[in-house]
């Protein structure tokens, strides 16, 4: 009988990694998932074994070679349907959403509305962004280049936007005539299923689209698969060193959108109370658990004062509540040991010298021990605090007074990571040469926090590498195959 692949991925790892180190049994595991709105077990899975796995890899790629043989416009009808039955359970979805990861269920519907705007934009794009490209003439020859799917896609999603970190990949994915295999966050199961039922419900040929649920151990193997093409991951910095680790050796490629410590620049003469409002949406949305989330906030110090005191009025208005509660404007974090991670980072910061402008007593639920945590408004930071430097993914608000707008663009370059920059100002001339002296990969003036599908998302630095949506996601989910004829 043929070895199969996770067989020999599972004994490369056994002698190249020690995280790599035993044979996953073939018992089946039941993996529950724990709310962070009142402890209860919300979810229950059964973990994929080595022969799922192996059944899974088979059944990807025999679909794929009769997927990618059917034409562009009707893949684009599958994947126009599969939205279409995902968005018709969206009052269901934002409940499990806040159930699973905390969202405010006010917030948790907006999410499918990304998905659908997403997910159109690439079914519209898709055939000129996987149209031929044909060389000017030349006697005697013809020369084009077309796009060729790359094969199976592994596609491993967090819990922080579960669809639309998924649909970023799965929608471009199909549409190229790839098959997908999807993982969704041990803390956001359902999203796997959900998808799988569109997907379903849309008649997808079997096998094109499938989801598993897997351990880390069984995830690494699987990344190690040689029956994959490409493997898409989102989550933390050093969730991607782990994908590396395991796809080292393999020569299928990686797209790896990581961490994030996004900056904003607010310019003296920035429309100050917009300025105010976005920042801090962009800094508390989804209790600050997002990867392009403001994490610093550098202001012109002949305003600082005033935008503070703005600031903080701002965020003592929000309410920290059930997310179930349609009034709740700022749920739990994810876990209990989340939020400890951010109140780690607070105390460390303040006994370094930074003042915190909002009183806990004012956010009644925030309590040690529990994943509820009241936002913080922090003055008097510095680059030596970790909450500067590391990512801290909770709902804090670091302000930093900058004297001039070099110092701005020296502070905002000073991190590892580099994925948005924002800066708010009435100059766009000028915003523009700032834009141009950062390291990020995307820059937004007088925005944050949004991603425009017909714009690449990409990252630098320890950001990740790889790129996602407009045209140019296409090409990270193809190759190229060039045609050269000589006619007789």
């Amino acid at each position: 009988m043929r070895r199969s692949e996770t067989d020999r991925a599972s004994q490369h790892n056994n002698q190249q990694a020690s995280h790599h180190t035993s044979h996953s049994s073939d018992s089946q595991t039941i993996q529950n998932t724990v709310s962070p709105v009142d402890g209860r077990v919300v979810a229950s899975v059964t973990l994929a074994n080595f022969q799922d796995m192996d059944r899974t890899l088979d059944t990807a790629n025999q679909a794929q070679r009769q997927w990618r043989r059917v034409p562009l416009a009707e893949r684009k009808q599958y994947c126009q349907h599969a939205i279409e039955a995902l968005l018709s359970h969206t009052p269901a979805i934002a409940k499990e959403i806040a159930w699973m990861m905390g969202r405010p269920i006010r917030h948790a519907a907006s999410e499918m509305r990304g998905v659908e705007e997403r997910a159109l934009a690439m079914i519209e794009m898709s055939e000129q962004a996987l149209a031929s490209y044909h060389l000017p003439d030349k006697p005697g020859f013809t020369r084009f280049i077309t796009r060729e799917p790359l094969g199976t896609i592994f596609v491993i999603a967090p819990w922080n936007y579960p669809y639309l970190t998924a649909i970023n990949s799965i929608i471009p994915a199909l549409l190229a005539g790839n098959s997908v295999i999807f993982k969704s966050s041990s803390q956001t199961p359902l999203v796997a299923l959900r998808l799988q039922q569109a997907f379903n419900d849309a008649g997808l040929p079997n096998g094109v689209f499938q989801h598993i649920h897997l351990n880390h151990k069984n995830t690494a193997i699987m990344v190690a698969s040689e029956r994959l093409q490409h493997v898409v991951f989102t989550g933390s910095e050093r969730g991607g060193v782990e994908i590396e680790k395991a796809a080292a050796g393999h020569f299928h490629t990686l797209g790896l959108e990581l961490g994030g410590k996004d900056p904003a620049y607010v310019c003296a003469d920035a429309d100050l109370d917009h300025a105010v409002k976005t920042v801090v949406d962009g800094a508390l949305y989804n209790a600050g658990q997002s990867c392009c989330g403001i994490e610093r906030v550098y202001v012109d110090a002949d305003i600082h004062d005033v935008f503070v005191d703005k600031v903080t009025a701002m965020v003592n208005r929000y309410r920290l509540n059930n997310p179930l509660d349609e009034y709740t404007t700022l749920g739990p974090l994810v876990s209990t040991q989340a939020a400890d991670n951010v109140r780690q980072q607070l105390r460390e910061a303040i006994a370094m010298g930074a003042v915190g402008h909002i009183v806990e007593s004012n956010f009644p639920l925030s309590r040690e021990g529990t994943p509820y945590l009241a936002p913080q408004v922090l003055t008097h930071v510095t680059h030596k605090m970790r909450i500067m430097q590391e990512e801290t993914f909770g709902p804090v608000i670091p302000i930093h007074k900058v004297d001039y707008c070099d110092e701005a663009i020296a502070l905002m370059n000073d991190s590892p990571y580099g994925l948005t920059a924002s800066v708010f100002t009435r100059d766009i001339a000028r915003a523009m040469k700032i834009g141009n002296a950062l390291e990020t990969g995307t820059f937004f003036v007088n925005r944050c926090d949004y991603l425009d599908p017909g714009l690449a998302w990409v990252g630098t630095k320890r950001s990740g590498k790889g790129y996602a949506l407009s045209h140019m996601g296409f090409e990270t989910l193809t190759r190229p195959k060039s045609f050269h004829i000589k006619h007789p």
